[in-house]
């Protein structure tokens, strides 16, 4: 069998630049940018110098972008990276040398959470859209989406006591069992759909579909309850939002802030909606629909908002990356898009 040549490997290449989504965000995206915020995590001194130096930060936070990329696992990441070429080269890693096991990336997410660095993450990266020219200029939508969670096996009494705020002695007398027990999450009903987890209230630009800011809540709390301190400043002041936010004292609210609220009018028992009011919310949805393109795409080719993490901390940081990724890929999507049009 003859040896690959050098054009035999080069013709390799140029087919996987094809088709890998994985070249434009290395071409399009500041990595460095976020290396003052990751280093963060390496600030602990060393008990000794002995031993090998942990993976690069940078590399570390590129390794949880595949992650939400492409729905997949720690360990199943791990075996990924090992059998991808087009992963290593997104990494800067070759498929001979050492790679961060699952351990490594687990270690590493769990030090984001507990210095409370996927946020700032999420903002630096807003920061550099706006750099690239995609301000967010036509108003803000604001919507929610559920984040499941597995659901727990707890007695009606136990499930009271987690709802009080309370900790089931079952869970202090065993700590294996207290450590897989998700005493944030909770449980609600909308539309007749039952979820159990929480929620991910994002506000998105009407203009390029980005999200701009980001809550994670339990599931029960009301849309409402977030309404307005997601909305920010850096965008124009037209406000969308579907019936569930319509309220006196949002509507209040948003006049102080000085929004103009294009929220949606809801009927009452006593007071249906006129003909007008049904026509001005039929207007209202052709731009608010455009919130629900946001989590179609992040369900559709993220893998949804379906986590096996426990406690609220974690979650935030997930429904945070996975926020930031959408981003990220949505990012490809305008400059494909601008780059066509000239």
């Amino acid at each position: 069998m003859s040896q690959p040549g050098f054009f035999d490997l080069n013709d390799r290449y140029e087919k996987l630049n094809e088709r890998d989504p994985l070249i434009h965000l290395n071409q399009l995206i500041d990595w460095e940018s976020f290396r003052s915020t990751l280093n963060k995590v390496r600030e602990k001194k060393r008990k000794s110098h002995a031993g090998r130096k942990g993976f690069d930060v940078v590399l570390m936070f590129k390794v949880l972008v595949l992650q939400h990329l492409y729905n997949i696992a720690d360990d199943e990441t791990e075996y990924q990276i090992r059998d991808r070429y087009s992963f290593c080269r997104f990494l800067g890693l070759s498929p001979e040398g050492k790679i961060p096991d699952a351990k490594t990336i687990w270690l590493f997410r769990e030090a984001l959470v507990k210095l409370e660095l996927v946020e700032v993450l999420f903002n630096g990266f807003n920061f550099q859209l706006n750099e690239k020219g995609y301000q967010a200029q036509k108003g803000q939508i604001v919507d929610a989406s559920f984040v499941d969670v597995p659901r727990q096996r707890n007695s009606r009494e136990e499930n009271a006591q987690i709802k009080a705020g309370e900790t089931p002695e079952r869970f202090k007398e065993n700590a294996h069992v207290g450590a897989q027990k998700d005493t944030d999450a909770r449980w609600t009903k909308k539309n007749q759909e039952t979820h159990y987890g929480y929620k991910n209230h994002a506000v998105v630009d009407n203009q390029h579909k980005l999200i701009r800011n980001y809550k994670v809540t339990s599931a029960e709390v009301h849309d409402s309850q977030v309404f307005v301190e997601l909305l920010t400043d850096n965008s124009s002041k037209d406000v969308w939002a579907d019936s569930a936010y319509r309220s006196e004292e949002a509507e209040k609210q948003l006049a102080e802030g000085k929004y103009r609220s294009h929220v949606h009018k809801k009927g009452a028992r006593n007071k249906p909606l006129t003909d007008r009011d049904k026509q001005a919310n039929k207007r209202k949805s052709k731009i608010r629909v455009r919130v629900e393109h946001v989590f179609g795409s992040i369900s559709n080719e993220q893998g949804g908002l379906y986590f096996r993490v426990i406690g609220l901390a974690r979650t935030a940081a997930k429904v945070g990356l996975m926020n930031m990724v959408y981003n990220m890929r949505r990012l490809v999507t305008l400059h494909r898009m601008s780059a066509s049009a000239c």
